[in-house]
């Protein structure tokens, strides 16, 4: 059988870093990335017949774990129909309205192939709508690789971001600016001495490029207050929680502890498109009427809305739907966290985890971390090796600790009490 380590020496002679996102490289963990030849259920196999329990789930779409039959079934019929047809469909609409049909604050959508897609168009919606430039980011939040979101902090509030990528250039980024996760202080002072010049405040509501990090409720209610009162809009980042964390999303999580709260534009990925390249950005009738055909803020997509893409997302949404589902994926969510912190308790060593949906994150730290700083400042080696030792044990987690895990429908209880005697052993190795 192919090994892993020689298909990634094959793959490096042909592809940039060996992968096709940088993540996949294991370069913040050290050693050989696997390379997945199946899935099924909650488990992936590698080139070498290795089986994995798996946590990433594809980074989240996954969340009815591998080849569900209904949606094999419907992709499968999609597929005998045609892939790609370059003219609209009546699965497109379908899909649209499911998705409204669980988001209040979505009139209508925009399909597109990619996260990052959706993200850009958001912005550039929000800019066409308000005709201002400036935007807010938090640092550590990732909104898909745009130019203008590859940017870092500048020295003070009134600085503008500098980029962080090559070929990026400053004046690209120069509208951007970037602030504390969880910092009150910062956003109340960017607004007061330039409210009026911002077009949008986009956040990841929980925050999965930083493990898992919520954005505080005072937070986000304020950050919703002063966008109405200074005519920006905000922005909820929802490709990785939207039906992740809940039907409704995040934003659904917010809505129950905030009267009224609802964002001004949502960006949804990963589980709309049940495992295939599919995202959407969608707001309010008004604002989406600021779109081409209809208006000048001009977007499009040759393969958007694609015809198999849909019909894997719409049978997902279907079955999420059905109920007690996420009842029973945020009790097996919970149960892993409990485990894992309760395994790291037993072997004497600092360790917090938290929750949502069948979302969840870890840290080898003695309290949560609120934002970025404090996260990239765990243990970081700890965390490396631990990594090591459940991979080694059959467990596939993030190979970073700067990134969330997922849980689906399909782990059952005795797979989340195998992860947890593999934590168990790898924990007094680490």
């Amino acid at each position: 059988m192919t090994s892993n380590q020689s298909l990634f020496e094959r793959a490096q002679r042909v592809i940039p870093g060996g992968v096709n996102s940088p993540v996949r490289a294991f370069r913040a963990v050290g050693g050989t990335p696997r390379f997945i030849a199946r899935a099924q259920g909650p488990s992936m196999w590698d080139a070498e017949g290795t089986r994995y329990i798996d946590y990433i789930g594809s980074w989240g779409p996954m969340i009815l774990g591998h080849g569900h039959p209904a949606v094999l079934e419907a992709v499968q019929k999609a597929a005998m129909d045609g892939f790609s047809f370059g003219a609209p469909t009546e699965r497109e609409v379908e899909l649209a309205e499911e998705i409204i049909r669980h988001v209040p604050s979505v009139e209508q959508v925009r399909l597109v192939s990619s996260g990052t897609e959706a993200g850009m168009s958001a912005i550039r919606l929000a800019r066409g709508a308000t005709g201002r430039s400036k935007i807010v980011k938090f640092e550590g939040c990732y909104h898909g690789h745009a130019d203008a979101l590859l940017v870092k902090a500048g020295s003070g509030l009134a600085t503008f971001g500098h980029p962080t990528s090559a070929g990026v250039p400053a004046e690209v980024v120069q509208h951007t600016l970037v602030l504390e996760y969880n910092n009150l202080a910062q956003i109340e002072e960017v607004f007061a001495t330039q409210g009026d010049e911002i077009a949008c405040v986009m956040i990841e509501p929980i925050a999965g490029n930083m493990n898992f990090v919520r954005a505080q409720v005072p937070f986000v209610a304020r950050i919703a207050e002063l966008c109405q009162q200074h005519g920006a809009l905000f922005v909820f980042d929802e490709v990785m929680t939207g039906f992740r964390v809940a039907l409704g999303g995040a934003q659904s999580v917010y809505a129950r502890l905030i009267p009224g709260f609802a964002p001004d534009i949502s960006v949804f990925g990963k589980v709309i498109g049940g495992g295939m390249p599919l995202a959407a950005f969608g707001t309010s009738r008004k604002i989406m009427q600021q779109l081409a055909p209809l208006g000048p803020v001009y977007q499009a997509g040759t393969l958007s809305g694609n015809p198999v893409a849909t019909a894997c997302g719409l049978a997902t949404l279907k079955e999420i739907s059905k109920p007690g589902f996420y009842e029973s994926l945020g009790a097996k969510t919970q149960a892993l966290v409990a485990g894992l912190t309760g395994a790291a308790q037993d072997a004497g060593i600092p360790f917090v985890g938290d929750s949502e949906g069948g979302m969840f994150g870890f840290f080898f730290a003695a309290e949560l971390p609120q934002s970025y700083g404090p996260v990239m400042a765990t243990d970081k080696e700890r965390f490396n090796r631990f990594f090591h030792g459940m991979l080694d044990r059959g467990v596939y987690l993030a190979p970073a600790l700067y990134e969330a895990g997922f849980v689906s429908a399909a782990h059952t209880d005795a797979d989340i009490a195998a992860t947890v005697a593999a934590a168990r052993e790898a924990l007094r190795a680490a």
